[in-house]
Formats: C-alpha cells, sequence, structure tokens
C-alpha cells in the first residue's frame, strides 16, 4: 500500500492510498483522482515523509501492550475517515456558519458569558479565546465550540 500527500491547483492537500505507484499514475491518467474539498482533478502528488511498517514493528508493539485490538490490528480509538463527500459537506457548513455567525474578536469570553445569562440578545458568535477563558466557559455550562482559526473556513469553495 503506498500513502500520497497529494494536492489541487487550489491549494488544498490531502491524502490519497494506491496499491502501487503504477495505480497512482492509472487513476491520475483515467481522470479518477480530485479534491475531497472542491472536487478539482488536476491533482498532484506533493512532497512527504516515507513511511514504511515493518513486520517486526506490528510484533513489537502488541508484545508491549499498544493501542492494537487483539487480531484486528486497528487502533482501539480509531476513528472512522470521512469520505470525501462527508468532508465537503462538514467543511461548507463551517463556512456557513462563519459566514453567518458575529465575529467578537477578543471580546468573545465575555459575549458568551453574557448571551449565556440572558444579559445579551441570543446569535451565533464567533471570535478570539484564550486557553483559561474557554475552560472557565466550559467549567461554567456556557456551550462553546473551540476550533482553530483556519484560513480554510473563510476562503469560497472552489
Amino acid at each position: 500500500m503506498k500513502v500520497l500527500d497529494l494536492g489541487c491547483r487550489h491549494g488544498h492537500v490531502f491524502e490519497g492510498w494506491f496499491a502501487s505507484e503504477d495505480d497512482y499514475r492509472d487513476q491520475r491518467e483515467r481522470g479518477l483522482l480530485e479534491c475531497p474539498v472542491c472536487g478539482d482533478q488536476a491533482v498532484e502528488k506533493r512532497l512527504s515523509a516515507p513511511y514504511v511498517q515493518t513486520r517486526r514493528t506490528e510484533d513489537a508493539g502488541a508484545r508491549q501492550g499498544g493501542s492494537e485490538q487483539a487480531g484486528g490490528g486497528t487502533p482501539a480509538a480509531s476513528v472512522p475517515a470521512l469520505t470525501p463527500q462527508q468532508q465537503g459537506r462538514l467543511l461548507q457548513a463551517l463556512r456557513a456558519w462563519v459566514r453567518d455567525s458575529e465575529d467578537v474578536g477578543e471580546r468573545f469570553a465575555a459575549e458568551a458569558r453574557a448571551i449565556h445569562q440572558g444579559e445579551a440578545p441570543a446569535r451565533s458568535i464567533r471570535g478570539v479565546a484564550t486557553p483559561d477563558e474557554a475552560l472557565a466557559l466550559v467549567e461554567e455550562g456556557v456551550p462553546i465550540l473551540p476550533l482553530p482559526d483556519l484560513p480554510l473556513l473563510k476562503e469560497p469553495l472552489q
């Protein structure tokens, strides 16, 4: 199995899994590859660090009580990967939320607290909070969803 870092002409980077280098080339030539974010079919390989899994590494992990399930070889806490369509829908939903919410900037913690306590009108807000401020909000029962500041959420979907 060959895992490649791929990217489209719009700057989206993602992984592709192929049986071999020939399989990658064949799928690319037949137009079967596309960006899971924007659907662009101009997909190219990106530089990536190699990873080699050996049988000895697998056996050592199992003997040392690694996080693999008995017999399955799958990490116990693995999360199923999203399909490209699911990734695209998630990205569209996050972008819609960013577009439809009010950016309160550094006032986020105070504004979220005021909304929660009924001292400010209820609405979707976004902004910046320190880790301590976010923890305090959670401990107070204020419903928040910490997200990284990703430019990808602010770009138009290609």
